[in-house]
C-alpha cells in the first residue's frame, strides 16, 4: 500500500456493505485507508477528535458517509482543512435524497465534496484522483484506468455492431 492515506469515516457499522466499495477503489490503485465508525449526533467528541487529528496522522482526504440527516460529512469538514468527499447513504423512507440534500447543500466557507447516493467507489476514485495531484506513478494509473473503461466500450460497441449486422443478413 502507498503512504497515501484516506480516512474513511462513517456513521454506523450498517454503511459498511456501501462503503466496502470505497475501500476497493483504494486498493485498487494501492492507496493506503483506514476506517472507522463515529457519529456526528451519537458521539461528537469522537467525531471532533477523528477530524481535528486526520492530517496529523498522515491523512490526506477524508470521505465521510452518513444517512438520514447526514451531518457527518459537514461536521467533519468544519472541523479540519484536508478535502472532505461526503457519500449520501440510501435508507428508508427517503431512499438517500435527504442524504444527498443534507451533504451537498454546504454553508460557503464550508466546501464537502459529494458523490451520487451510495457512491462509494466514485468517492474511492475522486480521493484517488486528489490524491494524484501530488504522484505521478497514480496519475499514470488512473490514466490506465480511464484508458480501460474506454475499452470496455469500445468492446461492447463491437459487440453490438456485429448483432446488429447479423440481424441485417
Amino acid at each position: 500500500m502507498s503512504s497515501l492515506r484516506v480516512g474513511i469515516i462513517m456513521g454506523s457499522d450498517s454503511d459498511l456493505p456501501i462503503m466496502e466499495k470505497c475501500a476497493e477503489a483504494l486498493e485498487e490503485f494501492g492507496i493506503g485507508y483506514e476506517m472507522v465508525v463515529s457519529s456526528a449526533h451519537r458521539h461528537p467528541e469522537k467525531t471532533a477528535a477523528y477530524a481535528r487529528g486526520a492530517a496529523e496522522k498522515g491523512l490526506k482526504v477524508i470521505i465521510a458517509a452518513a444517512g438520514g440527516a447526514a451531518h457527518l460529512p459537514g461536521v467533519v469538514a468544519s472541523m479540519t482543512e484536508l478535502p472532505v468527499i461526503g457519500v449520501p447513504i440510501a435508507i428508508e423512507p427517503l431512499k438517500g435524497v435527504d442524504s444527498l440534500y443534507s451533504i451537498v447543500q454546504m454553508p460557503q466557507g464550508l466546501p464537502v465534496a459529494t458523490v451520487t447516493i451510495n457512491g462509494a467507489y466514485n468517492a474511492g476514485l475522486l480521493a484517488a484522483q486528489i490524491l494524484a495531484l501530488f504522484d505521478q506513478k497514480l496519475a499514470e494509473k488512473l490514466s490506465e484506468y480511464r484508458r480501460g473503461l474506454a475499452a470496455k466500450v469500445e468492446e461492447k460497441d463491437s459487440r453490438l455492431q456485429a448483432k446488429l449486422a447479423e440481424r441485417k443478413k
